[in-house]
């Protein structure tokens, strides 16, 4: 049973139990929009006007590497540059979202499917990021497989200016604004993965990525 089934074989169990229909009715979605109408965020810190230059300062606080591209054509040629940087071969896998952008151009042999054992880079977009704390909000999906951003040792995500929100909050906000329900995996993620479990040390890539670039794009 995959996870949104074991999720909704609970749920079930949980309405079953309380004696209301398998599926919430729609007066009940309509009570929990209301509440939800009537319940404002909370205190929120003031994050200033330039959301860009806090999520920058933020991603590199969090041990992120960045670079900024007017365009998305020339995110590939960034894209290379920094693989030549780190020393791995000129090679990774994609989201078959960006199909369209330019790879073969940059040199980089980009292939378009969820990530094995053997590939080093993953390439991604984004749903967002956050100012806050320099975070990306990845939503899975056929084209936008979660696995892209986790698997491979060095992850490489394609921010948009305009994708950038103040806080996690204000993501949340968006998706339902945009997606109306989140998909089967949400994925928040400020920087490369790390653990201090072994003696407090931290080790960068215990259970993930060591390395997240992010190349802004100004111009989308």
């Amino acid at each position: 049973m995959d996870t949104s089934a074991a999720r909704q074989a609970i749920f079930s169990r949980i309405r079953k139990a309380q004696n209301r229909p398998a599926e919430p009715t729609p007066a009940e979605l309509a009570q929990v929009s209301d509440y939800l109408g009537h319940h404002g965020a909370g205190p929120q810190p003031d994050l200033g006007s330039d959301l860009v230059g806090r999520f920058r300062a933020q991603a590199l606080r969090t041990s992120q590497t960045l670079d900024e591209v007017a365009g998305l054509d020339d995110v590939p040629a960034a894209a290379a540059r920094y693989i030549d940087s780190i020393g791995v071969p000129k090679s990774a896998i994609a989201w078959q979202s960006l199909t369209a952008l330019p790879w073969q151009a940059s040199g980089i042999r980009v292939d378009f499917r969820p990530p094995v054992d053997k590939d080093l880079v993953g390439i991604t977009g984004c749903f967002c990021a956050v100012a806050e704390t320099g975070t990306l909000m990845l939503l899975s999906g056929a084209d936008t497989f979660a696995s892209a951003a986790l698997l491979p040792e060095t992850h490489i995500a394609i921010v948009p200016v305009s994708r950038v929100v103040g806080s996690i909050e204000d993501a949340f906000a968006l998706a339902k604004k945009e997606r109306g329900e989140l998909p089967r995996a949400t994925n928040f993620i400020s920087g490369p993965s790390r653990t201090g479990d072994i003696e407090q040390t931290i080790v960068l890539g215990a259970h993930g990525p060591y390395r997240v670039h992010v190349i802004l794009v100004r111009d989308i």
